[in-house]
């Protein structure tokens, strides 16, 4: 599954003109993981300019012109949302933040500039309701983080390039998406008609 999730994340900045690297093509179990792998994605925009501005805490396809490069930690846990309890209890959250994690993502960028490595982390969803969902863009900044992508704004903007009448044979991402695109079962903005849910009970993390 966690396959699926990174392919999704990697398919989004590749097909916003970045390229990205996998950290590793393993999942660590049963122990802690190493600095290396805290990290689940480096990205670098070659079309990134000096002089832009920050990009927004929130992004959407829009502001990745103003990331230069960035650490991509993935949190593909579908039955939850980031509550400010979720994010105080939850301290894996935050382990690709320490020193040594990205001292290690440094060195894949040996002409590191001035602009400093954007930290990324993708996650379902924040509250909707106040004050909940400022209370966790708090937390999340109060850690370090400097931006945040949730899986439904990657997924309606995927939705939204792929084109029916092309085959991508090399992404079986994209090519389910095209697809059930074509078979009329996804539609261009077809998340936008449900709103987010509250929080399932949990039943795990996958």
């Amino acid at each position: 599954m966690a396959a699926i999730d990174e392919g999704i994340v990697r398919e989004y900045f590749e097909q916003n003109g970045f390229f990205v690297r996998q950290m590793r093509k393993y999942q660590v179990q049963a122990r802690r993981k190493t600095s290396d792998e805290e990290i689940d994605l480096l990205v670098f925009n070659p079309a990134w300019r000096r002089g832009l501005r920050r990009p927004d805490f929130f992004l959407f396809s829009n502001e990745l012109p103003f990331i230069h490069r960035a650490a991509v930690a993935v949190k593909p846990w579908h039955t939850d949302v980031f509550t400010p309890g979720v994010l105080k209890s939850s301290p894996e959250i935050f382990r690709f933040l320490e020193e040594n994690v990205l001292k290690e993502a440094t060195r894949f960028f040996p002409d590191e500039s001035e602009d400093g490595l954007t930290k990324i982390l993708v996650l379902p969803g924040l509250p909707t309701a106040e004050p909940f969902r400022s209370q966790s863009v708090e937390v999340l900044k109060e850690h370090g983080i400097d931006a945040i992508i949730s899986f439904r704004a990657m997924l309606l903007d995927l939705i939204e390039k792929i084109e029916v009448n092309r085959s991508y044979r090399k992404s079986d991402t994209l090519q389910v998406m095209r697809i059930l695109k074509n078979y009329d079962l996804l539609k261009d903005a077809q998340l936008d008609m449900f709103p987010e849910k509250s929080p399932a009970p949990r039943r795990g993390r996958n």
